[in-house]
């Protein structure tokens, strides 16, 4: 069921926001949830059916609450479904930038869903934290605020004596993944883990990002009041803003057509601080195929993924200039991202 209290809110918060001059962009779920509460299958289906038959109902449902509650302010939004492989294509890609820049410029709230009716599990969003985070890289926004039920990230499991929120997370402090419990709610694909890695993702892109508690009230309306003292968790971006290219990039590992292995020496080159590009002559092997264009993993001998890029030339030239010193590069520095 849909938690109708919690939109309410929300929305309430936004329009706040909104006549104050902040552009906000709301990646929202609860669909499957609306539409559990309003279908009960004829027969027992599949996981995948009844998600697409729950979906597709509770978009309706959920979309038509949004509206409701932003009328009250005289206020307009609108649906925006999409699916992971609207993001590997850059078409679609700066398309989909395009739709939300113009609801934006027309003073309506966009509010962002993925299209669970027609998702192919494979590729389907971690959860809307992983949307959340492309959808704010798009955009160049200047902070992404993700709401979960808990205060934030925990020096340890939450439930355990003594533990505390981590308050500030750079993108040079220490790796947390194991301290990180895995649980996740009965209502999502994804879990705090997750939320982190995102956050970190995010933040390297050079925008802030927040983690908090957003059962509690106004906890968005707190989180923008840069005075007042919030409880939970806040990534420190990167001083430098990546390209929207390599934004783009950064989220295409799930999309590349083909793996690039580097030697030694070509991993110590790509990860130093001195900018460069990917040459045949670091290149130990070409696995897969791959067209100029394409995406490409680039790993390490022992498996590492080191990053993405995309390749200057077809996967058989690739293969034929395979440790050449007089080549041009697979892929160029400005094409390239490092993890």
């Amino acid at each position: 069921m849909l938690n109708e209290e919690n939109i309410s809110q929300l929305v309430d918060q936004i329009a706040y926001l909104h006549k104050h001059g902040v552009e906000v962009v709301l990646v929202s779920s609860g669909a499957v949830a609306a539409g559990r509460g309003e279908v009960e299958p004829r027969r027992k289906l599949d996981t995948v059916s009844a998600r697409q038959l729950w979906s597709a109902v509770g978009q309706v449902k959920l979309i038509n609450r949004y509206a409701e509650y932003f009328r009250k302010y005289n206020m307009s939004c609108a649906q925006v479904l999409t699916t992971k492989e609207n993001f590997s294509d850059r078409v679609h890609y700066l398309n989909m930038k395009n739709c939300i820049a113009t609801l934006i410029e027309n003073k309506v709230v966009p509010i962002i869903n993925e299209n669970d009716t027609i998702s192919v599990t494979e590729l389907m969003f971690t959860d809307n934290d992983e949307l959340s985070g492309l959808i704010a890289s798009m955009e160049g926004s200047e902070a992404l605020i993700i709401l979960s039920n808990i205060n934030g990230i925990y020096d340890k499991a939450p439930d355990q004596p003594g533990a505390k929120v981590i308050r500030q997370i750079t993108t040079k402090s220490k790796a947390l993944s194991e301290e990180i419990s895995t649980t996740k709610s009965n209502f999502g694909r994804g879990g705090m883990l997750t939320k982190y890695h995102i956050a970190r993702k995010v933040a390297k892109g050079g925008i802030t990002v927040h983690i908090a508690n957003g059962m509690k009230p106004h906890m968005l309306l707190d989180i923008m009041d840069t005075g007042k003292d919030v409880e939970h968790t806040m990534f420190v971006p990167e001083d430098k803003r990546s390209s929207d290219y390599k934004k783009w990039m950064s989220y295409s590992e799930s999309f590349a057509k083909g793996e690039v292995v580097v030697n030694a020496g070509a991993r110590d080159a790509l990860l130093s601080n001195k900018a460069t590009s990917l040459l045949p002559v670091g290149i130990l092997a070409i696995v897969g195929v791959f067209e100029k264009g394409d995406i490409v993993k680039i790993v390490a001998e022992d498996g590492t993924l080191l990053g993405v890029g995309k390749s200057e030339y077809n996967s058989e030239k690739a293969l034929r200039f395979l440790g050449n010193k007089n080549k041009k590069p697979l892929v160029h520095y400005d094409y390239l991202y490092l993890y």
